[in-house]
């Protein structure tokens, strides 16, 4: 029977340019991961002068983690909560009037369990127009997240949902449709 043998992982993503990746790493724990509620325009200012693209009315609450801003698309009127991790080995995409409540985590990459190296697994996160992703909920990588579909509080989402749908649990399963008033 074969065995894991970590000395054999190869990194496979592109973080970019090092320089700019150590620069993005402080800016990141000095302005975004701290507790201090630096105002919402500077760290806008911060995240598209790294390449993220951010719209309008955008609220960035504090201790929150953006692994590559240079891969990370919001759109306008997206609240993103306290401790929210975006985890992008790959793009992330947010859509209009998002919100990402407190501790919620959206990954694109995993580790294939099946390879002897433990390969590195990256796929895209999209969030369509009028999500709520409760709070501490997980998307894994590769979902897209339909248009007003809602995640509740700790779920886990491994594949694509329907939009207008609320999701729970783990793994994430539809329980009812969202009607908006």
């Amino acid at each position: 029977m074969n065995s894991v043998n970590l000395h054999s992982y190869r990194k496979v993503y592109a973080s970019g340019a090092p320089l700019r990746g150590a620069l993005w790493y402080f800016i990141n724990l000095a302005f975004f991961q701290t507790a201090f509620p630096f105002p919402v325009f500077l760290k806008t200012f911060l995240l598209r002068l790294f390449g993220a693209s951010v719209g309008k009315r955008t609220v960035l609450k504090p201790r929150i983690s953006i692994k590559y801003p240079w891969l990370l698309k919001l759109g306008h009127d997206v609240w993103v909560g306290e401790k929210v991790w975006i985890d992008n080995l790959a793009e992330v995409n947010i859509g209009d009037n998002v919100c990402i409540s407190q501790g919620a985590y959206l990954m694109t990459g995993n580790h294939n369990y099946k390879k002897s190296s433990f390969d590195l697994i990256i796929a895209p996160v999209s969030v369509e127009d009028g999500v709520w992703v409760g709070a501490k909920a997980v998307i894994c990588p590769g979902v897209t997240l339909r248009s007003h579909s809602v995640i509740t509080a700790a779920s886990v989402v491994t594949k694509d949902t329907v939009a207008f749908t609320v999701y729970q649990g783990n793994p994430a399963r539809p329980v009812r449709e969202r009607i908006i008033e």
